[in-house]
């Protein structure tokens, strides 16, 4: 095992718990959400808003198969990268995907109300999405109860992933 993928919902932690887990792993750390800022140098809500999720989607799709071929790596995806069938396909060929699974109302009270989720202005939408997310991320190789402390998150993964 060498690389490991955290998927989850939106505030389930995936960057935190990425970068925990690198330092014990004395691996790279790297975010999907942050590699798209930074390649389309504007937020995930900016993009949202201008160009629509669809091009949101490619750019994403992008981005994963540009982490591929790399080693000794964490990758916090974004909370809608393992929805699609053909990133979920090569997340699971190429490392170990981990659930980081954390209740609806823990995640609500987690999320900031600024606007940078541009998924979760309207809690009846975003309950439903979280509900259809779920069945996804089911797919994944590890499932986590992640709603402790971030190194506690970290640890528990170990134990389960060596």
């Amino acid at each position: 095992m060498d690389k490991i993928y955290l998927v989850g919902f939106m505030a389930a932690g995936k960057t935190t718990v990425a970068r925990a887990l690198a330092d014990r792993l004395r691996w790279r750390a790297e975010d999907i959400d942050e590699l798209i800022e930074a390649r389309e140098r504007r937020t995930v809500a900016d993009i949202f808003l201008k160009e629509g999720e669809p091009y949101f989607r490619t750019v994403e799709r992008e981005i994963l198969k540009l982490l591929l071929p790399l080693r000794h790596v964490v990758v916090a995806t974004g909370g809608g990268t393992f929805m699609d069938p053909e990133n979920r396909a090569a997340i699971n060929m190429d490392g170990v995907s981990v659930w980081l699974d954390v209740a609806f109302e823990e995640l609500l009270a987690r999320m900031p109300q600024d606007g940078r989720r541009p998924l979760a202005a309207d809690r009846a939408a975003m309950e439903r999405l979280f509900a259809m997310r779920a069945a996804g991320y089911s797919a994944a190789s590890v499932r986590i109860d992640a709603g402790a402390r971030p190194e506690e998150v970290a640890e528990r993964i170990l134990e389960c992933v060596s």
